[in-house]
């Protein structure tokens, strides 16, 4: 039987709950709970940025959203008998809704906060909001499109140990110091500002807010990877690096196009997670899963089969400087050619922009070793769009 672990109350921020979870990576946040290795069990989360969004038509919450806040996660679980050098297996069994809020959010950020995959070409906020019917979303903000959801955390990982902290430090702050005045900025360092660390309190909280790694980027534990087929039926092998391996999850979507695009994305909410955890003894040495996670995708798919996929290739879109085998530039390109095909049959960039983050659209690499350009493709499924959008 799945038991509940951790409840949320929508009308309060994180930090004030009765039970408080964390914002930040770091050893010495101490767990709220424990389970036994074959446990399962509910995790209840907020939606990443701590009820800063409203369901309304004005886009300047997601503009003035104070990013030193994200993501809020549920947790972390200790799971006993476990140490590191094992690897924790999470069975993903279900997930959903609350049904007193049956709607998400996605958002494009402005550059000066926090900025985007396509922020040199979309620099202003742009907000829209999704209702849910069953396992469909549509959005007033961009009309004429219906889709199915594969429902799923954005953010699930364990945590680090001190000496991989500081590693994750060294080399950000290094990067950042390569650019320190870069907008947006290439790292996002530790900040006590908007921290949450659990029941820590004094000097122990100032600590880890101090030294604390965000959750913005995906890392060894795993983290904010945002992989839209880790759903419910999915298995996921952590390797643990902390005695209990403190489990958190957040950031829930009910959809997300691959890549994640527009930062503000997929169709944040807050919803419930069950798991269940076992442990395999001294795995990370025995099948050497050693530096990030793997997983197992789950059985659950929307059912789309025809496509029209967008091809881009590794040359920059301003200058039309070549690059080498450059595949962020090369996806860049693909998703900038879906949009402006999408606006020939009416919607805005923005629009667009936002449909390719919150759609089940599929990302892949195509080509990686034909110097000088990498290819790759993004498949839109034709079936979410109330009338036909093939060339003619």
């Amino acid at each position: 039987m799945t038991k509940q672990i951790f409840q949320v109350d929508l009308n309060k921020r994180m930090d004030e709950q009765d039970v408080v979870g964390h914002n930040r990576w770091h050893p010495d946040i101490p767990a709220v709970f424990s389970v036994n290795p074959g446990e399962s069990f509910r995790m209840e989360c907020l939606d990443w940025t701590d009820g800063q969004i409203k369901n309304n038509d004005d886009p300047s919450d997601i503009r003035d959203v104070h990013l030193d806040r994200v993501h809020v996660l549920s947790g972390p679980v200790h799971v006993n008998g476990v140490e590191p050098g094992d690897l924790l297996v999470v069975d993903i069994l279900d997930i959903g809704t609350f049904s007193s809020h049956e709607w998400g959010f996605n958002g494009i950020f402005a550059k000066e906060n926090g900025g985007s995959f396509l922020t040199d070409h979309y620099p202003e906020a742009a907000k829209s909001i999704w209702d849910f019917e069953g396992i469909y979303a549509t959005s007033r903000h961009v009309p004429n499109v219906k889709f199915a959801g594969i429902i799923h955390p954005g953010l699930i990982g364990v945590a680090p140990s001190q000496e991989m902290l500081d590693e994750w430090n060294r080399r950000e702050e290094e990067l950042v110091s390569q650019d320190p005045d870069r907008v947006p900025p290439l790292a996002n360092l530790p900040t006590k500002e908007n921290a949450v660390a659990g029941s820590l309190k004094g000097a122990d909280f100032d600590r880890v807010a101090r030294e604390g790694a965000r959750t913005v980027p995906p890392r060894e534990n795993g983290g904010n990877c945002d992989i839209k087929n880790l759903s419910k039926g999915s298995k996921i092998y952590f390797p643990v690096f902390v005695d209990g391996a403190k489990l958190s999850v957040g950031d829930l979507h009910f959809s997300q196009g691959d890549g994640e695009i527009t930062f503000c994305g997929g169709i944040e909410m807050p919803g419930w997670i069950d798991l269940k955890v076992e442990v395999i003894k001294d795995g990370m040495n025995k099948y050497q899963i050693k530096r990030n996670p793997a997983f197992r995708p789950g059985p659950v798919m929307p059912h789309y089969n025809e496509f029209l996929v967008f091809e881009g290739v590794s040359v920059n879109e301003f200058s039309g400087k070549q690059t080498y085998l450059d595949a962020n530039t090369a996806y860049r390109n693909a998703c900038l050619n879906a949009i402006e095909f999408l606006k020939t049959f009416g919607f805005t960039g923005e629009q667009a922009y936002m449909l390719l983050g919150t759609a089940p659209v599929q990302g892949h690499l195509a080509g990686v070793v034909d110097i000088p350009n990498s290819c790759c493709t993004l498949a839109l499924p034709k079936e979410i769009f109330t009338k036909d959008i093939l060339p003619k």
